[in-house]
C-alpha cells in the first residue's frame, strides 16, 4: 500500500491541493482563475487516483481499461506479483 500513497502523480496532486488552500487564506476574491485552478486540481487528483487503481487491478490479474497507461504494463505487473 505504501507504493501506491507515495506515487509521485497523488504527491503532487496533494500538493497542488495543498498550494491552492494557502492562497485562500489571503484576503483574494475568488475569480474565475482561482476556478480554473481547483478544476484542473481535481481533475489532476482524479487521474492519480485512477492511475493507482488501475495499477492495483493490474497487479490482482483483473481486467484494465484500453485507455489507462497500466493497460500495456498489465502482463508485467501481474507476472512480477505471481513470482513473489
Amino acid at each position: 500500500m505504501r507504493q501506491y500513497i507515495f506515487g509521485t502523480g497523488l504527491l503532487s496532486a496533494i500538493t497542488g491541493g495543498v498550494t491552492l488552500l494557502r492562497g485562500l487564506r489571503n484576503d483574494e476574491p475568488f475569480t474565475w482563475r482561482t476556478a480554473l485552478a481547483w478544476l484542473s486540481w481535481g481533475i489532476t487528483l482524479a487521474l492519480a487516483v485512477g492511475a493507482v487503481v488501475d495499477t492495483r487491478r493490474a497487479r490482482r490479474g483483473r481486467q484494465v481499461a484500453g485507455d489507462s497507461p497500466v493497460a500495456k504494463r498489465q502482463e508485467k505487473l501481474l507476472k512480477k506479483r505471481l513470482s513473489r
